[in-house]
């Protein structure tokens, strides 16, 4: 009879909270499909379209269309090949490389990183994920852009934490402090900044980050705890206009840094990034999260980079993409797009365009375009259904192909 009982109260308890009692699965793991649910349809329409019309210009994802870098192909022929019998051993935290890295980020931020500030990671996903398990308790809150990345929300979502989306400025795609102030709570724990941002390119001054850095220290004291930025940086070193950059790390010393080497590579597919803790966070609590590396990244599924991907760091550091062609291609779509009458924003940096969608209805000029084998990625993805996002990481071919299905779709869909 207890145990009846006590199964009866489980039992009633799950099914309180809306959850089936004979599920197989984790309340977290469906929170995390129920959020990544726009962008898996998205997917599975994209995928089907494809396989119908056969894309003469695809612009929806930042893969390339191109073969690699040669520098890429040669780093990893080169550390592919085995020098030592423990040459593919487990690899950690490697001294060497995150030396190497302390250094390099110095040089680029012009903070005092040491060795034990990096964690190497699978990437900025692998860093992300990272920062969530050392900084979030179940329940807290984690404010995030809109429109912004489409992961942000599955990724609290199976860390059991609430994604609290707050829109930019409308006008420029400004941090708006006022949102922000607005939307803390005594549950809020972390803040993203995305800089350069994906999708709309801008990038944060410095005096805008310090506003941000003053509203922080005030509402962490009103609710009696930090408030941690994590600034989301793997568009970094992609900027046009000789745009300069400052990390929220140079004014609030409560950041951690992600990065990926997917998008200055142009190879997503090669899980290469890192977390590095703000060198200005006072001692006691740097010590705290250095501490923690190995034990969050082992509990996180080991989340470290390939052995290959490390031992090559180095030789990757100072290879990138061709800028230059993004800002060509950049250029020639915003005048091409302008001059017929569609509203676009000029971005600073990322390798995406950000406009308005002809009709306003974003769902419904991504689907025109795809009859003629163009496909861009629709703003409902990103929460913002009258907007749609242009990946230049297309070919300068695919370009002048689609411009065409462009012209013509602004004129019928604004009729």
């Amino acid at each position: 009879m207890i145990f009846t009982n006590l199964f009866l109260v489980g039992w009633h308890s799950r099914n309180r909270s809306g959850e089936n009692s004979m599920s197989a699965t984790a309340r977290r793991a469906k929170a995390a499909a129920r959020s990544i649910r726009k962008v898996e349809s998205f997917f599975t329409t994209y995928h089907a379209a494809v396989r119908e019309t056969p894309a003469v210009a695809d612009f929806t994802f930042g893969n390339p269309h191109e073969m690699p870098l040669p520098k890429l192909i040669d780093a990893l022929k080169t550390h592919a090949e085995p020098q030592s019998v423990d040459w593919f051993a487990y690899k950690t935290n490697e001294a060497d490389p995150c030396a190497f890295l302390a250094d390099a980020l110095s040089e680029e931020l012009g903070l005092p990183f040491q060795t034990e500030d990096i964690a190497l990671t699978k990437g900025a996903f692998g860093a992300i994920k990272m920062c969530f398990t050392m900084l979030l308790e179940p329940g807290d809150e984690c404010i995030v852009p809109l429109p912004g990345w489409f992961c942000y929300g599955p990724m609290l979502a199976a860390a059991d934490a609430k994604e609290v989306q707050v829109p930019l400025d409308p006008d420029n795609f400004d941090l708006d402090l006022e949102a922000i102030a607005s939307a803390i709570t005594p549950r809020t724990r972390i803040l993203v900044v995305n800089t350069p941002h994906n999708p709309t390119g801008r990038i944060y001054s410095r005096s805008d980050l310090q506003q941000l850095a003053d509203l922080l220290e005030v509402k962490s004291a009103e609710i009696g705890h930090r408030i941690w930025i994590l600034s989301d940086e793997p568009y970094r070193r992609i900027r046009f206009d000789g745009m300069g950059f400052t990390t929220p790390a140079a004014v609030y010393p409560h950041t951690l840094i992600d990065y990926s080497y997917g998008k200055i590579l142009l190879a997503p597919g090669l899980r290469l990034g890192y977390l590095a803790i703000s060198p200005t966070l006072p001692e006691a609590e740097r010590k705290e999260l250095q501490a923690l590396r190995f034990a969050v990244q082992m509990a996180d599924g080991w989340n470290v980079p390939d052995a290959p991907l490390i031992y090559a760091l180095p030789d990757l550091e100072n290879v990138s993409i061709d800028i230059s062609a993004l800002a060509r291609r950049r250029e020639r779509m915003l005048g091409a797009l302008g001059q017929w009458g569609y509203r676009m924003t000029q971005p600073e940096g990322t390798f995406y365009l950000w406009g308005q969608a002809p009709g306003g209805d974003s769902g419904a000029f991504a689907e025109f375009l795809q009859k003629s084998g163009i496909y861009v990625m629709p703003g409902t993805v990103f929460d913002r259904p009258t907007d749609f996002r242009i990946c230049l990481t297309a070919t300068d071919e695919m370009i002048e192909n689609a411009l065409p299905a462009f012209q013509v779709a602004i004129t019928q869909m604004q009729e």
